[in-house]
């Protein structure tokens, strides 16, 4: 009985970071894209300020004895190449992992597309017949190093301290921009909880900051389940594919794979209860797309070693070279795509464009 309830918080916390990623329309291919395409770097500096308080949340867990040291090899060719495929990927599919989850969640047909494509292609990548490509690349390039810290033989907590201060920074910077600015605001249909939770636009710092604590919460479930390691979303994709193709229950039930299952199922909770689910079937060359993005997502997360959450989020709070070259990879990746297949957007700002909504 203990051994449901350990797998079933991987549920319950995907709900609630479903829930979270949905209201908060809080998703790292927007952040990485806006650089490239209009030069704003506000929903960046939220995905930023998750990182920072991961990584506060991960060495203090550290310190108590309670998680393990980043144990993930840098792969420097994989990783990039990888890393390059995925960006590319989550501009074709429309969202990175976690996005392309919740809007699977309010009713996005093109989405689940993607989804069906990228968590098949990561159990052919990790599971399957692509496996012994997958990790002969890898091995081409296995530094055998693992964290910024340890390579330079130093202790994690300066690092982490100069990370967040530099976070810190760009946010007030944000923050103090956004003083002045006029306030889009609608006559509210809710009053109290109901308003905040579903009626209220919220501040993309403000769910960056759930994001992180959602993060910290993942390693203490996440080991109560057996599994030692925080929020990732590629390989419990690819464990809940293999489950259903091989009928195998147990990579079904796991901890990760109810995780993500976790995550649309808070989605559609948080759309249904604010008014914004509707289900939408996408063109025939937005399906292509899709199909075609999810392979890439895939594909790259699976060489890369995880997508934006494994490796961005918590590889970066972690302080691990494979993450941190990830991340790069993955900006890359997204501004090459960019470039090739979206419009750019001017970088002058209209009036509606400079509305800035208020914080929850």
């Amino acid at each position: 009985m203990s051994v449901f309830f350990s797998h079933a918080s991987g549920l319950l916390l995907g709900a609630l970071l479903g829930f979270v990623l949905q209201r908060g329309r809080f998703c790292v291919t927007g952040a990485l894209r806006d650089v490239w395409t209009s030069g704003r770097t506000r929903w960046l500096t939220a995905f930023l300020i998750a990182i920072a308080i991961s990584s506060v949340g991960f060495f203090s867990l550290l310190e108590l004895g309670l998680v393990n040291h980043s144990a993930e090899p840098l792969t420097p060719l994989a990783t990039i190449t990888g890393a390059l495929i995925f960006g590319a990927g989550i501009v074709l599919a429309g969202g990175c992992a976690t996005g392309t989850y919740y809007r699977a969640g309010e009713g996005l047909i093109g989405s689940w597309l993607a989804l069906i494509t990228y968590a098949g292609s990561a159990a052919a990548m990790k599971k399957g017949i692509l496996k012994p490509l997958n990790e002969g690349v890898q091995d081409l390039n296995n530094t055998g190093l693992t964290t910024v810290y340890d390579t330079l033989g130093v202790s994690a907590w300066p690092l982490v301290v100069l990370m967040a201060a530099g976070i810190g920074w760009l946010a007030w910077r944000h923050l103090r921009a956004e003083r002045g600015l006029k306030v889009a605001t609608l006559p509210p249909a809710r009053t109290g909880l109901a308003h905040l939770l579903f009626e209220r636009p919220w501040h993309p710092f403000f769910t960056a900051v759930l994001v992180g604590l959602i993060a910290i919460a993942a390693y203490p479930l996440s080991y109560a389940a057996g599994r030692t390691s925080g929020l990732g979303i590629t390989g419990p994709s690819s464990n809940l594919a293999y489950g259903i193709i091989a009928g195998d229950v147990t990579a079904i039930t796991n901890w990760g794979s109810l995780m993500v299952v976790g995550i649309i199922i808070g989605s559609y909770i948080a759309a249904k209860a604010s008014g914004e689910f509707r289900l939408r079937v996408p063109d025939a060359p937005t399906m292509v797309k899709s199909l075609i993005g999810g392979i890439a997502m895939g594909v790259g997360a699976s060489l890369a070693g995880g997508c934006t959450i494994g490796n961005a989020l918590v590889g970066s709070a972690e302080l691990s070279l494979n993450g941190i070259l990830a991340f790069a990879g993955f900006f890359l990746g997204v501004g090459a795509a960019a470039k090739i297949f979206l419009r750019p957007q001017s970088k002058k700002l209209t009036t509606t464009q400079t509305t800035i909504t208020t914080a929850v």
